[in-house]
């Protein structure tokens, strides 16, 4: 049984410049390949390719390296090119800036990439290209979180997490998170990024229904946040999260689900309360005028599989996409899987589209708050 104990990856990686240490830098062979490309007859099945489909074929694919992009490459990337044919060449990190110079010079060497899915949501059209959903098949995809142009790479939550010697199991909402007589102590809680988690759970501690959430009043969110802006101790990085745990620096704290399993497993007292869960995830993505976008597209239907999604979450710290998907994980990790049907009835799916359209914005209101 393998357990989920790897890292949570920061936006700072996101924007890192490759090093000499990291994934092979092959991309400038991406976008080989024959015109024609025979995937078979009938309709697409997730997690299969036709055998030899995709010989003579270089495909190009990035992501943030480290665990993470091994552990898609070892579910995904090397059995897709055994059984296609393809030859699967590697690059990264994701570079936003890399992509756009790519699409505006019409020279796209990347053929598939992961990325943030508030960036992707904003991108649809411009620099990524939709998707074909007939090469592409998507009904075993978790419902909401598949759009025109993206697909999940991996799914995990924000989520709080509480100190089960001093609060026992009793912090359960983000009424309780944001109760400081109640739950007296330190709140952790991320700045130099934004998205899905600490805003909503504002809001909803301040009487908003979540399904009323967006868009979001992100002014009346920081109003919130006001309350407790004495009891909060921020984090940047996911691994400054887990140590403020193991360490008790914080009493409770909105942290990635994948940091807080490591936490735990490690020994640390604390308890998620599922029902301030909001999920967030990695997108695959073709970019506009990629090369080859039919052997891209039969390649995001392969990673999508069941036992590739299986694996997947075998080999990090995230939840499986696929609803069938039963990894094999210790008893303490399937409680932090978002397949967990106790758990994927508690949380909250992010709304990826508004954040990928006014993420820039939020952003700047939020460090503004966090500096004031």
């Amino acid at each position: 049984m393998l357990s989920l104990n790897l890292p949570r990856r920061g936006r700072s990686v996101r924007l890192a410049l490759l090093g000499a240490g990291s994934a092979v830098l092959l991309a400038a062979c991406g976008g080989g390949g024959p015109a024609e490309i025979d995937l078979g007859e009938g309709p697409a099945k997730a997690g299969t390719v036709k055998a030899g489909a995709l010989d003579g074929v270089n495909l190009t694919f990035v992501s943030y390296g480290g665990i993470y992009q091994d552990g898609q490459m070892a579910a995904a990337g090397t059995p897709f090119a055994e059984e296609s044919g393809a030859k699967i060449l590697q690059d990264g990190p994701t570079e936003y800036a890399k992509i756009k110079a790519q699409v505006d010079s019409n020279n796209v060497t990347w053929d598939v990439v992961d990325t943030d899915s508030n960036w992707a949501a904003g991108q649809c059209g411009k620099l990524l290209q939709k998707l074909d959903y007939s090469i592409i098949d998507k009904s075993k995809v978790t419902e909401g979180l598949a759009s025109d142009c993206y697909v999940p790479a991996m799914q995990y939550a924000s989520v709080v997490v509480a100190n089960t010697e001093k609060f026992g199991d009793s912090v359960k909402t983000w009424k309780d998170f944001f109760d400081t007589e109640k739950y007296p102590g330190k709140r952790g809680v991320q700045s130099g990024d934004i998205g899905g988690g600490i805003l909503e759970g504002a809001l909803i501690a301040d009487g908003v229904a979540p399904d009323e959430l967006y868009p979001l009043d992100v002014d009346r969110a920081l109003k919130k946040l006001e309350t407790i802006r004495d009891s909060i101790v921020y984090w940047t990085t996911g691994a400054q999260a887990q140590q403020m745990l193991e360490s008790g620096e914080i009493d409770m704290g909105v942290v990635w689900s994948g940091r807080a399993y490591g936490a735990v497993e490690n020994g640390a007292p604390y308890a998620p309360a599922w029902e301030t869960g909001v999920v967030v995830m990695d997108v695959l993505t073709v970019p506009t005028n990629a090369k080859n976008p039919k052997a891209s597209m039969a390649f995001i239907n392969y990673y999508l599989g069941q036992k590739q999604q299986e694996k997947l979450t075998e080999e990090t710290s995230y939840s499986p996409i696929h609803v069938d998907a039963k990894p094999q994980v210790n008893a303490e990790g399937q409680k932090f899987l978002l397949t967990n049907p106790e758990v994927a009835d508690k949380v909250l799916t992010s709304d990826f589209t508004w954040w990928g359209e006014n993420y820039a914005e939020t952003l700047e209101k939020f460090t503004a708050w966090v500096s004031g």
